[in-house]
């Protein structure tokens, strides 16, 4: 029985980040950060890749600095980073999805900072990544913020790669 509940508590972690991620939505910001933090506790350092991107990358949403946020939002960069290059023999193809946000949300982190170049670099990774992104609700919400962000860092141009270049410096 013991083994059992061993094999299942990995499972129950996406559930109960997705609590705590309905507990911040409903306005509650220190007590998802401080239950986050205990699931990040939990699964540790070098737990299952997965659960600490998706931590990581809540975690950062909770953050009042924009550097703590900018600090989550790399360890959530570099959990999927781990899953896509095959280190640890998952499908590489099951974060494809996620790159799209996770530059995003870094461009932006970099924005709040003033740091306009890193900004950019990750809106273009963002750009490149959204191609792979669905014609849904989701895939459509990214890149209108992509294109947001573009807007807001004085770039613009399609969201793929192709034909868009950076500013040109004055």
């Amino acid at each position: 029985m013991a083994e059992r509940q061993e094999q299942a508590a990995p499972d129950a972690v996406p559930t109960r980040i997705g609590q705590v991620v309905m507990l911040h939505h409903g306005g509650d910001r220190e007590e998802a950060r401080s239950r986050l933090l205990h699931l990040w506790a939990e699964v540790g350092e070098d737990g299952d890749p997965l659960h600490r991107c998706t931590l990581a990358h809540y975690l950062a949403d909770t953050q009042d600095d924009p550097a703590d946020e900018l600090a989550w939002d790399l360890r959530a960069l570099s959990a999927a980073e781990e899953i896509a290059d095959g280190r640890l023999g998952a499908d590489p193809a099951s974060v494809r999805g996620f790159f799209p946000s996770l530059h995003l949300n870094l461009a932006a982190d970099y924005a709040k900072l003033g740091r306009a170049e890193a900004a950019r670099s990750h809106l273009r990774r963002a750009r490149s990544a959204a191609r792979c992104l669905a014609d849904d609700g989701y895939g459509a919400g990214v890149r209108s913020e992509i294109r947001r962000l573009a807007l807001r860092l004085g770039e613009d141009g399609p969201l793929g790669d192709e034909g868009w270049r950076p500013p040109r410096q004055g």
